[in-house]
């Protein structure tokens, strides 16, 4: 493998990029931040503790990696082969199993944090 020296800029704008690329063409990496976006608003609204600030972000976290991780190994896959076989259909889907594990996740995440304090709230 050949090494690469490349500034920390560089390295940070090529990320960005596929940040930027999977946001854009991927529908669902847009509906998991805007259920972020949604959370986040949801804590300030309900002032969540320290704890539960520490357990959001991190399951938003997870959960955008794992769709950052799902798109790369799709894209890897569709441009390694044109043909449907079997290998390529296990990868993939166990990409989109890992998305889904974290999705419901954080659902259970979501439950926990915001259901007291919205029951609290009645």
């Amino acid at each position: 493998m050949k090494y690469h020296r490349r500034s920390f800029r560089r390295s940070v704008a090529y990320a960005l990029r596929g940040i930027h690329g999977a946001v854009k063409y991927e529908f669902h990496m847009r509906v998991h931040i805007v259920l972020a976006v949604l959370a986040v608003c949801f804590g300030f609204v309900l002032k969540i503790s320290h704890a539960d600030w520490m357990y959001l972000t991190i399951t938003i976290t997870l959960v955008l990696f794992a769709e950052l991780v799902n798109t790369a190994i799709e894209s890897y896959v569709d441009l390694a082969t044109k043909e449907i076989e079997e290998e390529a259909r296990v990868a993939k889907d166990v990409a989109a199993g890992a998305v889904l594990v974290t999705s419901v996740h954080a659902v259970l995440a979501g439950c926990i944090i915001f259901l007291p304090k919205i029951i609290a709230f009645f």
